[in-house]
């Protein structure tokens, strides 16, 4: 039996997702993709409810796109941005994100800037206090990033940043679904999620959260006929809600399957799933920590359902195929994809496991033995 250790990359979906989804692939066989659609047009439409519900948002602040670097993608190109205007973010940032972010601001004469961590590895808030002012248009924030348990203290961040009128994006890609988010909490403008990570649902899933408030300095530019309306021979009218960053085509029942993990996940309970994948996380993070030879790497005073670790004398590709032969399945967070921070703590690579809720205590034990077995 496979010990799965990977729900940070891509997770396993429960049955009322698989069902969903194949079962509206087998009705469009039967009818057409339009017709099976329009018949679970309610289901759609309600769809928007569940997710505000899920992220504390309202029905009109949701928008479904196919990705999380989709949603950040279509919320980062509307965010007007100028000549000697200034982004910041963290140097936890992903680089989906952050090469976005370098390449526009070198396109448009904006200035990109990092802010330096703290002690704890986590953005340091004061530093970040100390560089806002009027320029800064826009702080991307990673909630929980891919290479580490970290968890970014949000509505710090997005306090600080309103104090100088600046919007915050955060990447929630690893935390929708293991930890609460919720817009409202957070006190963020913008929220970027997947479905196929924490919240298990389908591959090809995306949400973005725009409050109102943000959405009237927003410029959307990545427009068709389902996020605007063409009322003229030279005239259109664009959308007043989150849905004018959505295009028409979508995978509907990707959409179901997506909207089903969500429902699974409020039914199961945010708080409910935060501490068993925590419990989880942190009987991993001790059984590893107790190891010989066996370094944890997971910055942060909070930590999430990421654990990451290196084993000394082997590679993380090695330790990822040996554990592999022997039923756990974990994977690899490279340099590349978190430069700044890897680059900082001296990591060309880690292992990242990430047990989720129906992971059992059991199976962690069997994934440190597993380990230790590398390890020897």
């Amino acid at each position: 039996m496979t010990i799965f250790l990977d729900s940070a990359g891509s997770s396993l979906p429960p049955r009322e997702v698989l069902d969903e989804v194949i079962g509206h692939l087998r009705r469009e066989v039967e009818v057409g993709g339009y017709v099976a659609a329009q018949e679970r047009a309610d289901d759609l439409e309600a769809g928007y409810g569940v997710f505000a519900e899920l992220l504390g948002a309202s029905p009109d602040e949701v928008a479904f796109t196919e990705s999380a670097t989709r949603s950040w993608l279509t919320a980062f190109d509307a965010v007007p941005l100028a000549a000697g205007d200034r982004v910041l973010f963290s140097e936890a940032e992903y680089a989906g994100t952050a090469i976005p972010i370098l390449r526009r601001a070198r396109e448009v004469g904006a200035v990109a800037e990092a802010v330096p961590s703290d002690s704890f590895g986590q953005i340091d808030v004061d530093a970040l206090k100390d560089m806002l002012d009027e320029r800064v248009k826009l702080v991307s924030l990673v909630h929980v990033p891919t290479n580490s348990g970290l968890v970014n203290p949000a509505r710090e961040v997005a306090d600080a940043a309103h104090e100088v009128g600046a919007l915050v994006l955060l990447d929630a890609c690893q935390s929708i679904g293991q930890l609460p988010v919720r817009a409202d909490d957070l006190g963020v403008d913008l929220i970027a999620g997947t479905g196929r990570k924490w919240l298990r649902g389908p591959r090809g899933t995306g949400v973005l959260v725009v409050r109102r408030e943000a959405a009237e300095r927003l410029h959307p530019r990545l427009v068709d006929l389902h996020s605007a309306e063409w009322v003229g021979p030279d005239d259109i009218r664009l959308r007043d809600d989150a849905r004018v960053h959505e295009i028409w085509e979508t995978s509907v029942a990707a959409r179901l399957g997506f909207i089903a993990a969500a429902r699974y996940a409020l039914a199961k309970g945010v708080d409910v799933i935060e501490r068993e994948v925590g419990e989880r996380a942190r009987r991993l993070r001790d059984g590893l920590g107790a190891l010989p030879g066996v370094t944890v790497r997971d910055p942060g005073v909070r930590k999430a359902g990421i654990v990451t670790f290196t084993v000394d004398g082997v590679s993380a590709v090695d330790v990822r195929d040996r554990l592999a032969r022997e039923g756990v399945t974990v994977t690899v967070s490279w340099a590349s994809s978190t430069l700044l921070d890897m680059t900082r703590r001296g990591l060309a690579e880690v292992v990242r496991a990430s047990p989720h809720y129906f992971v059992e205590p059991a199976q962690v034990d069997q994934a440190v033995e597993a380990v230790s077995r590398c390890a020897r």
